[in-house]
């Protein structure tokens, strides 16, 4: 039996079907009802153990739980098969499937990687790899300004611009994470100058200058998020109000196909490496975009002095 022949059979045994205000209300109180049976099932259950049979009391309770779902839905004119399959798409959309999640929350498989600028020319398109040296301006612990592997910087000297050291100096991280796992940062790609000029309305809608702000307000308000549990330690799940307030933000954009899992990855993989900088007061950072990941390593002695005159040759060159 399929769940519309389900909700249909239903109807046929529903004594407030005449009284559509009435029918509504009694299928709700049966749901409270049947809900507060099953939790009893499971509560003399827990109490008495396999003493207690509870399969069939809960085959039951379940079996009327459906019917009054059921007559709620035509309550409702909801055709309860399309409410179920909806529920699939949402949840999907959410959480990994079974088994594709191994070992911890930065170990979930994702899809394929997005690919949004195929059809551009290689000069236009982001970079699958990227490798960024990020560490304190010499001379001044504040200040923060990434070096690209070909000696340039990374956009400008980055500061916390707050009373407190918050580590904000560090969140270049999080732009990279969505260059990373989710194949777009409006920031990066004009820092990056790879914006798709040879489409004007591509260039001004998905590379100008609201896409992106409301990327600079996504990573503000992440942060913001993140400071207040603890920076995301040990957290392995982010609130789907907030992932869903970011697609919101961004249903205008060529990023509304993104689902909220990936979003999800994206912010834990970002803060992951986020305090990894913060920790070692630097570090390197490669963003691998086929794979979908941004890997973090401390820099060497050597490397650290690289980052320092690279950054002593871009000032004067007129960095600000």
């Amino acid at each position: 039996m399929d769940l519309l022949e389900c909700q249909q059979l239903a109807v046929r045994t529903d004594q407030q079907v005449d009284d559509p205000e009435r029918r509504l209300l009694v299928a709700l109180l049966g749901l409270a009802g049947e809900v507060g049976t099953l939790l009893t099932e499971h509560k003399k259950w827990l109490r008495d153990g396999e003493a207690h049979d509870r399969t069939t009391g809960v085959a039951e309770d379940i079996g009327d739980i459906l019917w009054y779902l059921a007559t709620a839905a035509s309550a409702l004119n909801l055709d309860l098969s399309e409410v179920a399959q909806n529920n699939i798409v949402k949840t999907t959309d959410r959480w990994p499937q079974a088994g594709r999640v191994r070992n911890d929350a930065l170990d979930v498989d994702l899809p394929p990687a997005r690919v949004f600028d195929h059809e551009f020319r290689p000069e236009q398109r982001l970079p699958r790899h990227l490798t960024v040296a990020l560490a304190p301006l010499p001379g001044d612990q504040s200040r923060v300004v990434g070096i690209t592997e070909d000696g340039a910087a990374l956009g400008n000297l980055v500061g916390d611009n707050a009373y407190d050291d918050d580590g904000y100096r560090w969140h270049d991280a999080i732009h990279l994470a969505h260059l990373a796992v989710l194949g777009w940062s409006p920031v990066l790609r004009a820092l990056l100058r790879r914006k798709r000029k040879d489409r004007p309305v591509v260039d001004d809608v998905e590379d100008g200058g609201r896409a992106i702000a409301i990327e600079e307000g996504i990573v503000a308000g992440v942060f913001d998020y993140a400071s207040q549990r603890k920076w995301l330690v040990g957290v392995s799940a982010v609130d789907t109000t907030l992932l869903a307030g970011l697609r919101s933000l961004t249903r205008g954009l060529e990023v509304r196909v993104l689902s909220l899992l990936e979003w999800e990855q994206a912010i834990l993989r970002g803060f992951a490496c986020w305090r990894e900088l913060r920790a070692n007061d630097g570090g390197m950072l490669h963003l691998d975009l086929d794979r979908r990941q941004l890997e973090h390593r401390p820099l060497t002695a050597t490397e650290r002095a690289d980052h320092a005159m690279a950054v002593e040759r871009v000032l004067l060159e007129g960095l600000k």
